[in-house]
């Protein structure tokens, strides 16, 4: 990797980590639409790379708060996530060759969903849904993260519809990050993924994204919450619309 894309893959992974901790979500998304559009880097590699970050960012998000979880519930989606991972994971791998051109479009409409599911709020439930319909949006989160690194729109929208406290959802959301990004990182250390390049990266994101998390934590924009919501949500969409454009009405070179 050239020294200008390596530069460019950590800003992208810095801002987008400040972006997440002041607005609570985006990091995945952010980084795989840039770095996707701009074609700074592999999609599998920047998916490698998103995994592990989101795994450390879990592990020490859960420190202590294993309690506030819904287990059954948990475990259903876990179930789901292990073989879907595994599954994202080999289609990345056979797209990323085969269909290039697939593999962004199915990157921007992934992204341009997360968008929407953000946007829409979801009405609460009386009551706390079976514990089947937690496995299938383990099941859909899987996929979406064994193909991008990004587990997060169908749990977050149903987590957020069941009659939890919003600690629980929390927690239940990094668990259910961490697991499919451990799952991820396994299977994709198996088939001999990281090679030097991602190493390196990872010695270099690390104290990048944890610089970005403490920056926004002590210096968050001086914008309303709801308004930053709105603007990280536009983001999203933006990227997400620009890549399907790619495919779809390719500029001419």
């Amino acid at each position: 990797m050239a020294t200008a894309e390596f530069l460019s893959l950590l800003a992208v992974l810095a801002v987008a980590s400040y972006f997440q901790t002041v607005t609570g979500f985006g990091l995945g998304m952010i980084v795989m639409g840039v770095t996707s559009g701009f074609d700074i880097a592999p999609i599998p590699l920047v998916a490698a790379l998103v995994s592990l970050v989101t795994l450390v960012n879990s592990g020490v998000g859960l420190r202590g708060r294993l309690r506030d979880i819904d287990w059954p519930a948990a475990r259903a989606v876990l179930l789901g996530v292990l073989p879907s991972t595994m599954a994202g994971v080999l289609l990345l791998e056979y797209l990323n060759v085969a269909a290039a051109t697939l593999l962004q479009l199915l990157l921007g409409a992934t992204i341009i969903y997360s968008g929407v599911a953000f946007m829409l709020r979801p009405t609460q439930q009386a009551e706390r849904s079976p514990d089947r319909s937690f496995f299938v949006a383990g099941a859909l989160s899987g996929l979406f993260g064994g193909l991008f690194g990004m587990a997060g729109p169908p749990v977050i929208f149903h987590y957020y519809r069941q009659p939890f406290e919003l600690a629980t959802v929390r927690n239940m959301l990094l668990l259910t990050f961490g697991f499919t990004s451990g799952a991820r990182t396994i299977f994709v250390g198996t088939q001999g993924t990281f090679t030097g390049d991602t190493w390196w990266l990872i010695v270099f994101a690390a104290p990048a994204v944890a610089l970005a998390t403490l920056a926004g934590r002590r210096f968050p924009p001086p914008i309303a919450p709801n308004v930053m919501r709105r603007v990280a949500i536009g983001t999203l969409v933006a990227i997400g619309g620009w890549l399907v454009l790619e495919v779809l009405l390719p500029f001419p070179s």
